[in-house]
């Protein structure tokens, strides 16, 4: 437990207290070999194997035991090997063999997790992580992999069609941008799985259900929610591939020796970077952990992500670590950022990384950080309980239809906690009462604001579309509905109206990808839907892409008659 919490000086006493207590204590000699392989210490690892080796040569328990801690540190080629000694040395260990497969499936493989799955469950091994890690094994007759030089992705078939183009347009956007920031260039294809059913991205991950992230990553291989296996709005699905893309590079530039604490906020860092508005969010329970005085030393943080000791405290992990990488970022640059992930891959620790590239310890880092934090979000903190009382008060006003008194409210409550965006927000209620009294452009403002911070209610950012549209800024109401397809894209009409946005402004590519996002999701009206992607691509001067759509529309309406006259207009001018 105490190598599980990142506290291997104290786990090597324990065992060292195992042993001297019994000379066969074998999983406390274990213990020691995974503390020194975490440190970077082969031969003294080693050293205690062979010791296990000596009192009991197919002990196999052993090195599954240094497996799991391997893995636990994200080290995942490492415990694969681990395990399959485990298993060379003792066949029969099932429990070995089913991790083994396991931890293959996470590197992408697919056969040998297989049979070693069946073996294992075959023999006994009928635990729930088997179980379900052969149930997704059969499940992935239903999903199509696209590959390329760079990419391997894995969408299920039902939607493959309508989402390929939006991810394969990022991964290769952030593989670009990462090799441009970090200076390296990957070793091999990056696999991207995305999974509508969230809990069959669950048993991908860790093997059962229930687990609460979007994304995880084991090395060059990437696991993901869909946006379709999530609630609408409550799901980004873009910064969530930036994120774990991020990891990918950190993880294979370090050798997957760096902290937790410093890949999840350089990730979180990053899709600030990406999209200024998926920066790191304020929520209500970080404001509470602040005002509590519940942030971790810089030193300590990998353990509020490993052993959180108060329910939110991972995503206030999340959110420390993301503002410590932002702060690094604004006083020394992105250079020394890079210049830490350097560090790690040499195997100093977070202080001697700190003293490094930043020159400070880390008392005089946390020091000034807090400083730093207290300039951003000190007036939030402070003023948390009048603004939660205040947005009470102003919940009541707008379900009483008073839309002057939530006028008149709002922007004091917006004031106090400009980053708040999450359910009952000030900014929608102050934008519904604007419309009530028929200002457009105050509604349209408020909107905008709250898109600014980082809001994701598809109805609210809809509705802001169709403001912009009215109040004659289509440049600005595309941009909205192309931020609707990183929350939301399944809605035809989203589709539908960027396409025609689009068309209009002169981005053909765009219309194309928009109208075929249509046809993709099999409308009601697929003559009217291959019609628009046959214009999409007449503007774009394809006209044998545009002949294929108009030979669609016309074969599931032949009596459709702009696909007639477009056809002949297209056969006319060959």
């Amino acid at each position: 437990l105490l190598l599980d919490d990142a506290k291997p000086d104290e786990a090597v006493k324990e065992a060292d207290a195992a042993i001297a207590l019994s000379p066969d204590a074998l999983d406390a000699m274990a213990v020691r070999a995974a503390a020194a392989l975490l440190a970077d210490k082969k031969a003294d690892a080693d050293a205690w194997m062979a010791k296990i080796k000596a009192v009991n040569p197919a002990y196999g328990e052993g090195y599954a035991i240094v497996g799991r801690h391997l893995v636990l540190n994200r080290r995942y080629p490492e415990g694969v090997a681990y395990f399959r000694k485990a298993v060379e040395v003792d066949p029969e260990l099932w429990s070995a063999r089913s991790e083994l497969g396991i931890n293959l499936m996470r590197m992408g493989e697919e056969e040998e997790p297989r049979q070693l799955l069946e073996e294992s469950f075959k023999n006994g091994q009928t635990d729930a992580a088997t179980a379900n890690s052969l149930t997704l094994l059969d499940s992935y007759k239903d999903f199509e992999t696209t590959k390329d030089d760079t990419t391997i992705l894995r969408l299920k078939k039902k939607e493959a069609d309508l989402l390929r183009p939006y991810f394969e347009e990022q991964l290769h956007k952030s593989i670009a941008t990462y090799e441009a920031k970090y200076k390296m260039k990957l070793s091999g294809p990056v696999q991207l799985e995305v999974y509508p059913d969230h809990e069959d991205f669950a048993v991908r991950t860790m093997g059962m259900p229930g687990l609460g992230a979007l994304g995880v990553t084991f090395g060059d291989v990437v696991a993901m929610d869909s946006p379709s296996g999530r609630k609408p709005g409550d799901f980004n699905w873009g910064a969530t591939m930036w994120h774990e893309m991020s990891h990918v590079f950190i993880l294979s530039a370090t050798k997957f020796r760096v902290p937790r604490w410093f890949t999840e906020g350089l990730a979180v860092h990053e899709e600030g970077q990406a999209n200024p508005n998926w920066a790191n969010r304020l929520t209500p329970d970080v404001v509470a952990a602040i005002r509590d005085k519940k942030l971790l030393p810089v030193t300590e943080m990998d353990q509020g992500f490993i052993f959180p000791k108060y329910p939110d405290q991972v995503l206030v992990s999340y959110y420390q670590a993301g503002t410590i990488c932002a702060y690094i970022s604004e006083k020394w640059g992105n250079d020394a950022l890079l210049g830490m992930v350097h560090s790690f891959a040499e195997l100093k620790t977070t202080p001697e990384a700190i003293q490094a590239n930043l020159h400070v310890t880390p008392e005089e880092f946390d020091k000034e950080y807090g400083v730093w934090l207290d300039k951003r979000v000190g007036s939030t903190v402070a003023n948390f309980e009048k603004w939660h009382e205040q947005l009470k008060a102003l919940v009541k006003l707008a379900a009483a239809k008073d839309d002057d008194a939530v006028i008149a409210a709002a922007p004091a409550v917006i004031k106090m906690y400009p980053e708040y965006v999450e359910d009952a927000d000030a900014y929608e209620l102050l934008a519904n009462a604007q419309l009530i009294k028929g200002n457009k452009q105050a509604a349209a403002d408020a909107l905008t604001e709250y898109e600014k911070r980082g809001g994701e209610s598809p109805g609210a950012l809809r509705k802001l579309a169709l403001l912009e549209e009215e109040l004659g800024h289509p440049k600005e109401a595309a941009a909205t509905l192309n931020e609707l397809n990183f929350i939301y894209p399944e809605d035809e009409d989203l589709h539908r109206r960027l396409g025609g946005l689009w068309l209009a402004q002169g981005n053909n590519a765009g219309a194309v990808r928009e109208y075929g996002a249509v046809v993709a999701m099999k409308p009601l009206d697929m003559a009217s839907a291959e019609f628009d992607v046959a214009r999409a691509y007449l503007a774009a001067g394809d006209k044998a892409k545009a002949e294929e759509s108009v030979l669609a529309s016309l074969e599931a309406a032949p009596g459709y008659k702009p696909s007639q006259k477009v056809l002949l207009e297209i056969e006319a001018g060959k």
